[in-house]
């Protein structure tokens, strides 16, 4: 009996702790809702909170980070560029905090939605009342089945564009991202695909 018990202790040590991890949003609807159901569907809810921590500019989302990373192994702030002036601030003080990771969206979240219906690097700006989150959310608005979208909607987007419109997404974002590196324009862009590569991560046994 002892022997069954150590080798079991044996087998169990040959993989690593999952990692504590907190997500931290703006959107408390619907990105926040795609956020946790992503991180059920990859199965990694257990090690990942997700909060929409009561306010809606990137440097208080920073600013909570810093105050909650002690309680985690990782801390990753997902915010949008959109018109908030803070948002510069918010990556320079993020930096100097090796836990914390920011996943930033140009101009918004909506933005990586919009890749699950194709590539697009169309810049969007301000045009009267419209900031150039309100036109993201415009442009969605003209695609399959989304007609009534609304930022502030707890809707199940996740499930609705699980499958190869989120293949597509997570393939077109780094491709992206390497026209933002080419182009020097950020705008549009998302890195949210990265977190949906750490939540996979989360949910596949690391070997020690």
């Amino acid at each position: 009996m002892v022997s069954s018990n150590k080798s079991f202790d044996r087998k169990a040590s040959r993989f690593k702790p999952q990692p504590s991890v907190l997500v931290l949003c703006e959107d408390s609807k619907s990105g926040k809702r795609y956020l946790e159901e992503a991180a059920l569907h990859f199965r990694a809810r257990a090690q990942v909170e997700i909060v929409h921590c009561g306010v809606t500019h990137p440097s208080g989302i920073v600013d909570r980070a810093m105050k909650r990373q002690e309680y985690f192994d990782k801390v990753f702030c997902v915010l949008d560029r959109d018109t908030h002036l803070c948002f510069e601030r918010a990556l320079s003080e993020a930096k100097s905090h090796p836990k914390i990771t920011v996943i930033a969206s140009y101009p918004c979240f909506e933005f990586w939605l919009l890749l699950h219906f194709g590539f697009s690097r169309k810049p969007f700006r301000s045009a009267g009342k419209n900031s150039p989150g309100d036109l993201v959310s415009k442009s969605l608005r003209t695609k399959p089945n989304m007609a009534n979208y609304e930022k502030g909607k707890a809707i199940s987007y996740f499930a609705q564009l699980l499958g190869e419109p989120f293949h597509r997404a997570r393939t077109l974002a780094p491709k992206v991202l390497e026209d933002v590196v080419a182009s020097g324009e950020p705008n549009p862009s998302t890195e949210i695909h990265l977190l949906m590569d750490v939540f996979e991560t989360l949910s596949t046994p690391q070997r020690i």
